[in-house]
């Protein structure tokens, strides 16, 4: 039998209406053979009544500290309740299915309360629900560890669900159902001619995610490209055929790529500081590189952009860290600036790969806008931009236009 992983966030299953679409989405599946396996998010985001925010302000009503374990708990309720009553709605049209907890469908984690790695999957009861004929109704974001113990797999964290509940069965794909129509070139409420893309590869959609685009979890895409399963981002409340992620497909049994673009996307995410360290002499003996970034790390400060020079020392870091980073360069007798309110703006494609002009095209563009950039980085198939944030939005539609990401429809 064809299993098909089907992947539901919450604004999907926020009411009812939109649960019988959710609904439909999975007859459809049935009518074409598959057995589906429904992956499901907590109802409707911050401020609806069993969003997980929500549940997380209950349990902080009370004004004292949280407990990470006792967090888990309440947070993974959330999805517990969506699955019961999209369940129910299954049921109601001749479908019988099972609810399962993270746990009960053998997901097994570490105990890193709120952000919990997932150490492997076991999952005979799926499977025994499977052979039952049973639609297994999955709780996303959650698993249970060697000792019992309820974890959470961090924001997100349904999708990885998605993913590595697909990869155990060996599922012939996921389908990740939101309220988009699928992967597009750039945020649409910045650039009005972003288009949605028919196929993109893994590691391109990788990037975006881990650049600034929020369409899927960055870990449900590793998941998925070690196992070489095809994803499908696809809008709850549309017929559309919604972008493919994979590798290409030499035997063209989904789609191909048909683009002859050169950049797949842009993306961009703000919040971000820029530091510059001098070494002046100021700090003594602990002006070295290695004291340095080992002073860093241990405060849990992760860098960005890193650029490494003798006389100074070049990184970007999350606006949330700057005061962390000030209380370790001052310790230690550092001199040093930090520009605030920054963005990174970056181009993605693996097209780009040793293609000559990329970096001097881009930045001609910024700079027709007369926007500096304060910094670079690049990789074979992306380069970033660090600009001030007020130029954020110019930034990304002038990079969209200079590499025509919008005068022709990726979505043919």
């Amino acid at each position: 039998m064809k299993l098909l992983v089907q992947k539901f966030g919450g604004t999907s299953v926020s009411t009812q209406e939109r649960r019988e679409l959710v609904v439909d989405k999975i007859e459809s599946a049935v009518n074409k053979g598959f057995l589906p396996i429904v992956v499901v998010s907590a109802i409707g985001r911050k401020g609806d009544p069993y969003a997980t925010d929500t549940l997380i302000n209950l349990a902080s009503s009370v004004g004292i500290k949280n407990n990470p374990r006792e967090m888990d708990m309440i947070m993974s309720c959330g999805e517990v309740i969506s699955c019961v009553v999209l369940s129910n709605t299954i049921k109601k049209r001749g479908y019988d299915n099972i609810v399962l907890t993270g746990g009960q469908s053998g997901i097994i984690t570490d105990e890193k309360y709120g952000d919990a790695e997932v150490l492997r999957v076991e999952p005979h009861y799926i499977n025994e629900c499977i052979t039952k004929g049973l639609i297994p109704v999955i709780a996303g974001f959650q698993g249970i560890s060697e000792n019992g113990e309820i974890t959470t797999l961090g924001r997100g964290g349904s999708d990885v669900t998605g993913a590595i509940i697909g990869e155990a069965l060996n599922a012939e794909a996921i389908e990740i159902y939101t309220d988009v129509e699928g992967v597009m070139t750039a945020d649409p409420m910045i650039v009005p001619d972003a288009k949605v893309m028919n196929t993109i590869y893994y590691n391109e959609v990788f990037q975006m995610a881990e650049y600034g685009s929020k369409v899927i979890h960055p870990r449900a895409v590793e998941v998925a490209m070690r196992s070489s399963l095809p994803i499908f981002i696809k809008n709850t409340m549309s017929d559309s055929a919604g972008t493919l992620i994979t590798n290409c497909d030499k035997n063209r049994r989904y789609r191909y790529d048909k683009s002859d673009k050169l950049l797949t996307a842009v993306a961009h995410v703000g919040g971000r500081a820029r530091v510059r360290i001098l070494f002046n002499g100021s700090a003594k003996e602990y002006e070295n590189d290695n004291h340095l970034f080992n002073a860093i790390a241990s405060e849990g400060i992760s860098i960005d952009m890193i650029n490494v020079n003798p006389e100074f020392k070049l990184f970007i870091i999350v606006d949330d860290d700057i005061e962390k980073l000030e209380t370790v360069l001052n310790k230690y007798g550092y001199n040093y600036e930090i520009k605030k309110n920054c963005s990174k703006v970056t181009i993605i494609g693996n097209k780009m790969r040793g293609v000559p002009g990329v970096m001097a095209k881009a930045i001609s563009a910024l700079a027709h806008h007369n926007i500096e950039v304060l910094q670079t980085s690049d990789s074979h198939t992306t380069i970033s931009c660090l600009i001030e944030s007020e130029y954020t939005n110019t930034a990304v539609n002038a990079l969209h236009q200079e590499f025509e990401l919008g005068k022709t429809a990726l979505s043919e």
